[in-house]
């Protein structure tokens, strides 16, 4: 049987002539195709053409729910028709002129932070109506999102999105393995949670800055992103400990357009009965440091937490993730502070004038 070069809609009775096929993988195929009458329509579209009845509902569900987000890829009509002893089923979208992002990024390379942090932003706007719906996308690649007229990002292909009933998130039973989180693509963990879309955010970010898709970005390679310490920030949270990620679409949002405050140093009375943690270099080995805070009744902590009390901040490193206020235990005492754990920042000096003084006193007289 010779293969159908026209698709019609029983639910518009318009016609699509397919000019041309654009794509093909497993989902099925796309082409671009002429509607006729037009009706509105732009004078080119695409058909995504499946045989598989889940994804197309799938999508056909999520595209309606996201059909007022104006970063989410625009679908027109969709519907079923027989194909020889079968059927087939077929999705009318909105033509991305430029392609999906890898392809985009082949052409025009490395993107400026401006553009990221505003094409980003605008992204998370769609993804954040999924996520306020208790929906999960779990294929943010950049092959599914895609370059719209004036260069806009537009989010698309919804065939494996899912509802979840609860904050433990849905069964990771589908995902790409080079652009989920180590943790699931290696089986350490079974669920997919709307963290992990976050995840694929700030991969995505990050390929954006780079200008390639060849290979995903390590968060403790963020250093290297050719943008402001504050994205760096951003990015290396998202791609970081699985559970210090931002939540969901709307958090990632707040963290784009608010820097956060600056870490001021404030004093203590005593070290007697603190739980603290030291970051950068001080002036005495780390093993002086640690022996006198004990001796003065501190609790050391090698990373800084929930119960932390004391962070001592020493001169920082120069390959710290995001600058002199970058590090990563920095970076996480901003974190604990947002969620409203105070922990006092002092410096080495003070440090020293807590944990040793008698010595001190000793060496002045010598």
């Amino acid at each position: 049987m010779a293969k159908k070069v026209e698709a019609h809609s029983s639910e518009t009775g318009r016609s699509y002539r397919l000019d041309r096929l654009i794509g093909q993988g497993g989902f099925g195929e796309v082409y671009l195709a002429t509607p006729t009458p037009p009706g509105g329509l732009p004078p080119q579209v695409c058909i995504k053409i499946s045989h598989r009845l889940t994804a197309w509902l799938r999508e056909a569900y999520f595209a309606e729910l996201l059909e007022q987000e104006p970063r989410a890829l625009r679908v027109f009509d969709r519907f079923a028709e027989v194909d020889g002893g079968g059927m087939r089923y077929c999705m009318v979208m909105e033509y991305a002129e430029h392609g999906d992002v890898g392809a985009w990024l082949k052409q025009r390379g490395p993107q400026p932070e401006r553009f990221v942090r505003r094409e980003i932003a605008a992204l998370l706007g769609a993804l954040d109506t999924l996520h306020r719906g208790q929906a999960l996308h779990r294929d943010l690649t950049p092959f599914n999102v895609f370059v719209c007229d004036k260069e806009q990002l537009k989010l698309g292909d919804f065939g494996i999105a899912r509802h979840q009933r609860n904050r433990h998130g849905v069964t990771a039973d589908a995902f790409n393995p080079l652009n989920a989180p180590t943790e699931i693509a290696w089986g350490w963990i079974r669920r997919w949670q709307q963290r992990d879309d976050i995840y694929q955010v700030g991969q995505l970010a990050a390929m954006l800055l780079r200008g390639d898709i060849a290979s995903p970005m390590r968060s403790r390679d963020v250093r290297g992103l050719p943008c402001s310490d504050h994205l760096k920030e951003v990015i290396h949270r998202c791609l970081g400990s699985r559970g210090r990620r931002y939540e969901a679409a709307g958090e990632l949002i707040a963290a784009l357009r608010h820097r956060p405050k600056e870490l001021s140093k404030g004093r203590v009375a005593t070290l007697a009965g603190k739980r603290l943690s030291i970051t950068g270099f001080l002036r005495r080995p780390r093993s002086e440091a640690f022996a006198a805070a004990r001796k003065a009744g501190a609790i050391i902590q090698s990373k800084p937490g929930r119960t932390t009390d004391v962070l001592v901040r020493g001169r920082p490193n120069q390959l710290q993730i995001a600058g002199e206020d970058g590090g990563t235990k920095l970076m996480e005492i901003r974190r604990l502070a947002a969620l409203g754990h105070r922990i006092t920042i002092i410096g080495e000096q003070q440090f020293w004038k807590l944990a040793a003084p008698k010595t001190r006193a000793r060496r002045r007289k010598g």
